[in-house]
Protein backbone atom coordinates (compact mmCIF):
# COMPACT_ATOMS: atom_id res chain seq x y z
CA UNK A 1 0.00 0.00 0.00
CA UNK A 2 2.75 2.46 0.95
CA UNK A 3 4.48 1.90 -2.39
CA UNK A 4 1.32 2.94 -4.25
CA UNK A 5 0.87 5.99 -2.02
CA UNK A 6 4.52 7.03 -2.51
CA UNK A 7 4.17 6.49 -6.27
CA UNK A 8 1.11 8.70 -6.54
CA UNK A 9 2.63 11.35 -4.28
CA UNK A 10 5.78 11.35 -6.43
CA UNK A 11 3.81 13.20 -9.10
CA UNK A 12 3.44 16.19 -6.74
CA UNK A 13 6.63 17.99 -7.67
CA UNK A 14 5.62 21.36 -6.22
CA UNK A 15 5.42 20.38 -2.55
CA UNK A 16 8.81 21.26 -1.05
CA UNK A 17 8.32 19.05 2.00
CA UNK A 18 7.60 15.98 -0.16
CA UNK A 19 10.63 16.81 -2.31
CA UNK A 20 12.84 17.01 0.78
CA UNK A 21 11.52 13.65 1.99
CA UNK A 22 12.17 12.07 -1.43
CA UNK A 23 15.68 13.51 -1.54
CA UNK A 24 16.32 12.13 1.94
CA UNK A 25 15.11 8.67 0.90
CA UNK A 26 17.31 8.86 -2.21
CA UNK A 27 20.36 9.78 -0.15
CA UNK A 28 19.64 7.00 2.31
CA UNK A 29 19.21 4.46 -0.49
CA UNK A 30 22.11 5.47 -2.74
CA UNK A 31 24.59 7.64 -0.88
CA UNK A 32 24.64 6.57 2.76
CA UNK A 33 25.88 3.22 4.06
CA UNK A 34 23.26 1.60 6.28
CA UNK A 35 25.16 -0.49 8.78
CA UNK A 36 22.15 -1.48 10.87
CA UNK A 37 19.78 -2.24 8.01
CA UNK A 38 18.99 -5.69 6.66
CA UNK A 39 19.81 -6.38 2.99
CA UNK A 40 16.09 -6.88 2.31
CA UNK A 41 15.21 -3.47 3.78
CA UNK A 42 17.99 -1.81 1.74
CA UNK A 43 16.75 -3.41 -1.49
CA UNK A 44 13.14 -2.46 -0.73
CA UNK A 45 14.17 1.13 0.00
CA UNK A 46 16.06 1.36 -3.30
CA UNK A 47 13.20 -0.21 -5.24
CA UNK A 48 10.66 2.17 -3.71
CA UNK A 49 12.63 5.33 -4.41
CA UNK A 50 13.49 4.18 -7.95
CA UNK A 51 9.81 3.54 -8.66
CA UNK A 52 8.98 7.05 -7.41
CA UNK A 53 11.58 8.52 -9.75
CA UNK A 54 10.39 6.40 -12.67
CA UNK A 55 6.88 7.77 -12.15
CA UNK A 56 8.29 11.29 -12.08
CA UNK A 57 10.26 10.62 -15.28
CA UNK A 58 7.21 9.23 -17.03
CA UNK A 59 5.31 12.40 -16.14
CA UNK A 60 7.92 14.61 -17.84
CA UNK A 61 9.48 12.20 -20.33
CA UNK A 62 8.92 14.63 -23.21
CA UNK A 63 11.69 16.80 -21.79
CA UNK A 64 14.15 13.91 -22.18
CA UNK A 65 13.40 13.22 -25.84
CA UNK A 66 14.05 14.91 -29.17
CA UNK A 67 13.37 18.67 -29.39
CA UNK A 68 10.29 18.13 -31.58
CA UNK A 69 8.73 15.78 -29.01
CA UNK A 70 9.51 18.23 -26.23
CA UNK A 71 7.97 21.09 -28.23
CA UNK A 72 4.81 19.12 -29.02
CA UNK A 73 4.02 18.27 -25.39
CA UNK A 74 5.22 21.61 -24.03
CA UNK A 75 2.83 23.35 -26.41
CA UNK A 76 -0.06 21.14 -25.37
CA UNK A 77 0.59 21.84 -21.70
CA UNK A 78 0.92 25.57 -22.40
CA UNK A 79 -2.41 25.60 -24.25
CA UNK A 80 -4.06 23.71 -21.40
CA UNK A 81 -2.74 26.23 -18.86
CA UNK A 82 -3.61 29.20 -21.07
CA UNK A 83 -7.17 28.02 -21.59
CA UNK A 84 -7.59 27.35 -17.86
CA UNK A 85 -6.38 30.87 -17.08
CA UNK A 86 -8.75 32.51 -19.56
CA UNK A 87 -11.66 30.42 -18.29
CA UNK A 88 -10.94 31.49 -14.70
CA UNK A 89 -9.77 28.04 -13.57
CA UNK A 90 -6.16 29.13 -12.98
CA UNK A 91 -4.80 32.19 -11.22
CA UNK A 92 -1.60 32.70 -13.20
CA UNK A 93 -1.27 33.75 -16.83
CA UNK A 94 1.26 31.27 -18.26
CA UNK A 95 2.51 33.80 -20.80
CA UNK A 96 4.09 35.86 -18.02
CA UNK A 97 6.79 33.38 -17.01
CA UNK A 98 6.71 30.38 -19.34
CA UNK A 99 10.13 31.04 -20.87
CA UNK A 100 11.97 31.48 -17.55
CA UNK A 101 9.87 28.79 -15.90
CA UNK A 102 11.03 26.18 -18.40
CA UNK A 103 14.68 27.06 -17.82
CA UNK A 104 14.20 26.65 -14.07
CA UNK A 105 12.27 23.43 -14.66
CA UNK A 106 15.22 21.98 -16.59
CA UNK A 107 17.84 23.27 -14.14
CA UNK A 108 16.17 22.33 -10.89
CA UNK A 109 14.02 19.33 -11.78
CA UNK A 110 14.59 17.65 -15.15
CA UNK A 111 18.38 17.56 -15.31
CA UNK A 112 18.79 16.51 -11.65
CA UNK A 113 16.14 13.81 -12.22
CA UNK A 114 17.94 12.44 -15.28
CA UNK A 115 21.19 12.39 -13.30
CA UNK A 116 19.52 10.38 -10.53
CA UNK A 117 18.12 7.92 -13.07
CA UNK A 118 21.62 7.55 -14.48
CA UNK A 119 23.08 7.09 -10.99
CA UNK A 120 20.71 4.26 -10.07
CA UNK A 121 21.30 2.51 -13.41
CA UNK A 122 17.66 1.63 -14.05
CA UNK A 123 17.85 2.53 -17.76
CA UNK A 124 21.40 1.34 -18.40
CA UNK A 125 23.14 3.20 -21.22
CA UNK A 126 19.86 4.84 -22.25
CA UNK A 127 20.27 7.11 -19.22
CA UNK A 128 23.02 8.98 -21.08
CA UNK A 129 20.61 9.59 -23.96
CA UNK A 130 17.91 10.98 -21.64
CA UNK A 131 20.39 13.27 -19.93
CA UNK A 132 21.82 14.45 -23.26
CA UNK A 133 18.36 15.21 -24.67
CA UNK A 134 17.39 17.09 -21.50
CA UNK A 135 20.55 19.21 -21.67
CA UNK A 136 20.14 19.82 -25.43
CA UNK A 137 16.49 20.81 -25.00
CA UNK A 138 17.43 23.19 -22.22
CA UNK A 139 20.05 24.85 -24.47
CA UNK A 140 17.64 25.00 -27.40
CA UNK A 141 14.94 26.48 -25.16
CA UNK A 142 17.35 29.15 -23.94
CA UNK A 143 18.07 30.08 -27.57
CA UNK A 144 14.58 29.79 -29.07
CA UNK A 145 12.20 29.68 -26.12
CA UNK A 146 10.97 33.27 -26.31
CA UNK A 147 10.18 32.80 -29.99
CA UNK A 148 8.42 29.51 -29.18
CA UNK A 149 6.33 31.18 -26.46
CA UNK A 150 5.28 33.90 -28.91
CA UNK A 151 4.21 31.21 -31.39
CA UNK A 152 2.28 29.34 -28.68
CA UNK A 153 0.50 32.55 -27.63
CA UNK A 154 -0.55 33.16 -31.24
CA UNK A 155 -1.79 29.57 -31.50
CA UNK A 156 -3.68 29.93 -28.23
CA UNK A 157 -5.34 33.11 -29.44
CA UNK A 158 -6.43 31.46 -32.66
CA UNK A 159 -7.76 28.37 -30.86
CA UNK A 160 -9.36 30.01 -27.85
CA UNK A 161 -10.38 33.31 -29.37
CA UNK A 162 -8.79 35.52 -26.73
CA UNK A 163 -8.10 39.08 -27.90
CA UNK A 164 -4.48 39.57 -28.80
CA UNK A 165 -2.26 41.70 -26.61
CA UNK A 166 1.19 42.82 -27.65
CA UNK A 167 3.77 40.17 -26.89
CA UNK A 168 6.57 41.54 -24.76
CA UNK A 169 9.75 39.50 -24.57
CA UNK A 170 10.88 38.62 -21.06
CA UNK A 171 13.97 40.41 -19.86
CA UNK A 172 17.09 38.36 -19.23
CA UNK A 173 18.56 38.60 -15.74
Amino acid sequence: RQLVVNGVMATDIVDKELKALRNGRWAKAFKEKQLEESPTDAINRKATIVIEHLIQASDVSHTMQHWHIYRKWNERFFLECYKAYHEGRAEKDPTENWYKGEIGFFDFYIIPLTKKLKECGVFGVSSDEYLNYAEQNRKEWELRGQEVVAEMVELAHSQIGVPRAPIVAEEED
